[in-house]
């Protein structure tokens, strides 16, 4: 006979296998299947009707490290990458500090502030071609009012990928905005009132005491930021299309560009398999390095 006390654990173990199924399930067929099979599809070469794809290793991976085009399209996301993710959260730790302070019109502030993420990429893309429109556009109006030449800011390689960092730093600092507001308001007002009574100043508070307990938020929304860095798409097929001469062309497009432009599927694979393997190692160093550094003791 079963012991009771065996049998209470087995009904524990799978009732909790139960809870678990559903999200093991999602995560396995959405993320660890797909992971595999662009691994496994990045070792084979690009297949045809009369040249069906052969196993070669990593020769798509030596394809890609040999390729300029490659190399230049990691410098624009890097180049992107460091433009847009300092500025984003240093504007949406401005806004939210802003928006957390005792003000008469505080809630058309935040929502002012937010409004930029509820629209769709396409629909901001569109927005901003209003703004970078060759002669008619705002930008140039307003440039010439003052006597300036117009600029097409889409259409030169020494703007175009600026144009993008512009405007996804109006799309992503609401955004982020709204993290660190909720954290803002998690801060005991006991620390704020104990910071009057020392005669600390507002400027003293805000560096000793808010910002290092902000710290866990600004860690999750780097990690955030990161991520979003890697996989815009929708702005540049409306604004730049990748151009000119590739000077705006991002990862993510490149890969669709390989995968379903020109239907190099083992080299889009390979390209994945690389972002997903620096995504993975630049998590890993934020949250096992700075872990320790991000809580306020």
């Amino acid at each position: 006979m079963t012991d009771p006390f065996t049998l209470e654990r087995r009904r524990k173990a799978i009732h909790g296998w139960l809870l678990l199924s559903p999200a093991l399930i999602l995560l396995s067929v959405f993320a660890l299947y797909p992971s595999i099979a662009t691994v496994w599809t990045s070792l084979w070469s690009r297949g045809t009707r009369r040249n069906p794809s052969e196993f070669v290793g990593l020769e798509n991976y030596q394809y890609l490290f040999d390729d300029p085009t490659f190399w230049l399209v990691a410098w624009n996301n890097f180049l992107y990458a460091a433009i847009t993710i300092p500025i984003s959260i240093a504007l949406a730790l401005s806004m939210a500090l802003w928006a957390n302070s005792k003000l008469p019109v505080r809630g058309f502030i935040r929502t002012a502030y937010f409004t930029p993420t509820v629209l769709p990429m396409i629909a901001a893309a569109n927005l901003w071609l209003f703004f970078y429109t060759p002669s008619f556009g705002v930008l140039n109006q307003i440039g010439a009012i003052f006597g300036a030449a117009p600029v097409n800011w889409l259409g030169q390689p020494s703007t175009s990928l600026w144009a993008i960092c512009a405007v996804t730093i109006w799309k992503e600092s609401g955004f982020f905005m709204i993290f660190y507001l909720a954290a803002l308001q998690t801060i005991p007002p006991d620390l704020k009132e104990a910071s009057d009574i020392e005669g600390a100043s507002a400027w003293t508070y805000t560096r000793r005491i808010v910002l290092p307990l902000l710290m866990p938020t600004t860690l999750f929304i780097l990690v955030n930021a990161m991520i979003n860095s890697v996989k815009l798409i929708d702005h540049l097929f409306i604004l730049t299309k990748g151009g000119p001469s590739d000077s705006s062309k991002l990862i993510l497009y490149y890969i669709w560009e390989h995968a379903f432009a020109y239907f190099d599927r083992p080299s889009a694979a390979a390209m994945t398999v690389l972002v997903l393997a620096l995504l993975g190692a630049v998590a890993a160093f934020q949250f096992v390095m700075l872990e320790k550094r991000t809580h306020y003791r």
